[in-house]
């Protein structure tokens, strides 16, 4: 017999390349939150080439305030949710794939993007309502119905919201302790209509609990003949 040889050893991948085979991984496994935030990069750097007139007022025309909704309710919606006020992404780059991408791995693509949805949309009719509300009985000026107001911090509100179900016990009640805090107390202590449509996103995430129960069809055996 061929005495047999021992297989050479594998050689170890080097650690950067076996980290960026764990990003891309990541990355795979929640794609629509990693074209959002790369959407958001685009839209960031196109605004740092701007003046800061300029800026203010092309943002404005994307802005879901008062007067944009009533004139183009759902080209404001969309266009809001790709420019960020401030123009800084990493901390967004940072939230996105602490948040987002988990809930999108856990949800999948399209029941992550409707929790994402419901909570953008839905807080900026509630907030927007407030602050109309306000305008009209005089508690606010009538310029509030121009305010900049862009973003996508209330999608990210009910998704931090919606992660909840997916913290093991006991250490679930402490999440949502912290969440309802964070977004509580300015409501609390401003009361700024940003501050109630956060805290607003925050419901609609908690209130998405159906989405995150996968019901699962199970074949029952066919009957003997």
């Amino acid at each position: 017999m061929t005495p047999s040889h021992p297989a050479p050893p594998t050689r170890p991948r080097p650690a950067p390349v076996t980290w960026l085979r764990g990003a891309g991984s990541w990355i795979r496994s929640a794609p629509g939150t990693y074209i959002w935030l790369t959407a958001l990069f685009i839209t960031t750097v196109i605004v740092h080439q701007m003046s800061p007139d300029f800026e203010e007022d092309f943002l404005r025309q994307r802005s879901t305030n008062i007067h944009e909704l009533s004139q183009d309710p759902v080209r404001v919606l969309i266009n809001s949710a790709f420019w960020i006020d401030g123009g800084e992404w990493l901390p967004y780059a940072v939230l996105y794939t602490v948040f987002h991408a988990p809930a999108e791995r856990r949800l999948g693509t399209l029941r992550w993007l409707a929790v994402a949805a419901a909570a953008h949309i839905l807080a900026t009719f509630v907030s927007e309502g407030v602050l109309a509300w306000a305008i009209r009985h005089g508690h606010a000026p009538a310029t509030a119905a121009n305010t900049l107001d862009v973003g996508v911090s209330y999608a990210l509100a009910g998704v931090v919201a919606v992660l909840t179900y997916y913290i093991p016990h006991p250490w679930r009640y402490v999440y949502l302790f912290a969440v309802l805090v964070i977004y509580g107390v300015p409501l609390v202590t401003s009361a700024t209509f940003t501050d109630i449509g956060h805290f607003t996103a925050v419901l609609i995430g908690l209130a998405c609990y159906p989405l995150t129960r996968h019901h699962r069809h199970e074949t029952k055996p066919a009957p003997a003949q």
